[in-house]
């Protein structure tokens, strides 16, 4: 399996897109990977918008971007909430400034934005924030899946599959 030895963060909070979340996260398992879910308290268990609980195994702040490979945020209305954390910025700036992969979909491209880490990235995210991605200095496209260097994006569920499998193809060096 080409992901073996790769850890993984997926962020977790209230009102995540399940699909989103845990296709993802299940995708990157497949390919050996293990994925760790983290959420503002430890050991709580978050539900997504259509009742899909996850429950995370880590807290943000024990968290360090250098102990892992790759870091997955989910859409939905939790990246509203995870936005508001120094801990979750800094983990994103810190996967950016070591150009590890960043994983977005949806309405995650909000947490990137609070990061301040999208000034001249090509991205692409729900249609809603566009506007949003713009104004952060972003280049936005309506495509299934964009890949800038280490940035990963994807609209909506409809392209979990081609952002799967840009994620794990970005895990694995390709």
């Amino acid at each position: 399996m080409r992901l073996d030895g790769k850890k993984v963060i997926a962020l977790v909070d209230d009102e995540f897109e399940d699909l989103e979340l845990w296709y993802p996260v299940y995708r990157v398992r497949e390919e050996g990977a293990e994925v760790h879910l983290a959420g503002l308290i430890k050991d709580k268990t978050y539900v997504g918008k259509y009742g899909v609980p996850a429950t995370a195994e880590y807290s943000w702040d024990e968290l360090d971007a250098a102990d892992y490979d790759g870091i997955l945020v989910p859409g939905g209305w939790a990246p509203d909430k995870i936005r508001r954390y120094p801990a979750v910025l800094k983990l994103i700036r810190d996967f950016n400034e070591s150009k590890k992969p960043i994983g977005q979909i949806c309405h995650a491209g909000w947490v990137l934005i609070s990061a301040k880490i999208l000034e001249g990235v090509t991205v692409t995210s729900t249609p809603g924030i566009r506007d949003d991605m713009e104004n952060a200095g972003a280049i936005w496209k309506d495509e299934p899946v964009v890949v800038d260097g280490h940035i990963v994006s994807a609209r909506r569920p409809p392209d979990l599959p081609p952002y799967g499998k840009a994620f794990c193809d970005a895990l694995a060096g390709k």
